[in-house]
């Protein structure tokens, strides 16, 4: 809600060309970012619901490896700087990178959600909200540039981390002095996270995709306005859904070793509350996007108008992909997941080949949404036993 209404603010601030900058940005430090998570966040709440007694040791693994992936990373991009030139870009990039250091908080985060205690991430994330948005609008009052909204996302995880710390000093739910490192522990959670960091790597590179190549077709004003299209759809009403899927996650995974018929029960209450909710978000692009864009953004931005009305159809896939990558979690099979997004970034890659240069952001918006369709839905009939199995929990009576 918060976003609805300071966002827009953010990228009239910009305007069109750094609003692009900013996100061309973001892009290249994206396509990094599974190798500084590592695949690890699924794979550790995951572990800690199947094995509590080993908290310690997971936890505290997990830290490490995510300390050592970041400070790998950021040794080889401040090298990479050192002998090239370089550019208002190159600092945001830098500056997105470093903010990795903070996102190792995820870690508690993680333990938080495994262990259902989900009003410790709510405290968290709505006070770092408040100071967020009070930094933010400081800079669209005052026609701040990209490098300074580039460092409010470094401010804002230096801020969670902190506030993290803090509950884990007062609850008492956690002890990080108590944290052990364990050899043959890594070793599973990366042998178990790696067809995730596969996959990861890929998503990001499939997303980001679509930023290059408007970017070398259409220029950095057309990146800008897609990207108030990707704002709308995905910050928005795609992370509503994700934190519902995730949310849910680890009372999905608890049952499933122990009693299948609860399992495919929230299975199937989840599948509805997602179809039913995508479909909603479609509907209410497809009507309300033209008067959104039209009223929030300034005239720089009006070509996101079809744009947003076709892409606001695509949620409706990816949160079934969503919840297909959760059961293949589950089943320990991630290497199709491998499969399946492998298959969506070719098969994006070439929608945006052909159809951006002919129809511009429209073609984008078309070649997005036929790449979802393909990755979450078509991919998934493709496995009989998979096809079999949704005809069956779809329309089967459980309790």
């Amino acid at each position: 809600m918060i976003g609805i209404y300071i966002t827009p603010k953010i990228f009239n601030s910009l305007g069109a060309f750094n609003s692009g900058e900013l996100e061309i940005s973001k892009a290249i430090v994206g396509v990094l970012a599974p190798f500084f998570f590592l695949g690890l966040s699924a794979i550790c709440i995951r572990e800690l619901v199947f094995k509590p007694k080993l908290k310690n040791y997971i936890l505290g693994t997990t830290l490490v490896l995510r300390l050592a992936s970041f400070l790998i990373l950021s040794l080889c991009l401040l090298i990479y700087t050192y002998f090239t030139n370089t550019t208002e870009i190159t600092f945001i990039v830098l500056i997105l990178a470093f903010s990795y250091l903070f996102r190792i908080s995820d870690v508690v985060e993680c333990f938080f959600v495994a262990t259902k205690e989900y009003k410790y991430v709510f405290f968290c994330k709505i006070i770092t909200l408040v100071i967020v948005l009070i930094v933010q609008y400081y800079g669209v009052e005052n026609n701040l540039g990209a490098f300074y909204f580039a460092s409010i996302l470094f401010f804002e995880f230096a801020i969670q981390t902190i506030i993290y710390l803090v509950i884990i000093r007062y609850s008492k739910q956690l002890d990080l002095s108590k944290l052990k490192w364990s050899f043959a522990i890594a070793k599973d959670l990366l042998k178990s996270a790696f067809p995730l960091l596969l996959t990861n790597f890929i998503i990001v590179f499939y997303l980001a995709i679509d930023d290059f190549f408007i970017n070398n077709y259409l220029g950095n004003a057309a990146n800008g306005v897609f990207s108030v299209v990707g704002f709308l759809v995905i910050f928005i009403t795609w992370n509503i859904g994700a934190a519902f899927i995730y949310g849910l996650y680890p009372a999905l995974a608890e049952c499933y070793l122990i009693d299948k018929k609860l399992y495919a029960s929230r299975l199937k209450f989840m599948i509805i509350v997602v179809m039913i909710f995508g479909v909603s978000i479609g509907l209410f692009y497809t009507f309300f996007g033209d008067y959104i864009i039209s009223t929030q953004y300034d005239k720089s931005f009006s070509t996101a108008k079809l744009p947003l009305q076709i892409f606001g159809w695509a949620p409706l896939f990816i949160f079934m992909g969503m919840l297909f990558e959760k059961h293949l979690v589950n089943q320990n099979q991630l290497d199709r997941n491998v499969y399946r997004f492998i298959l969506g970034c070719c098969v994006n890659a070439l929608f945006c080949f052909l159809l951006i240069p002919k129809y511009k952001l429209v073609g984008a918006a078309f070649a997005v949404l036929l790449s979802h369709f393909i990755t979450n839905i078509v991919f998934v009939f493709l496995y009989k036993s998979y096809r079999n199995n949704i005809w069956a929990l779809l329309f089967s009576k459980t309790k």
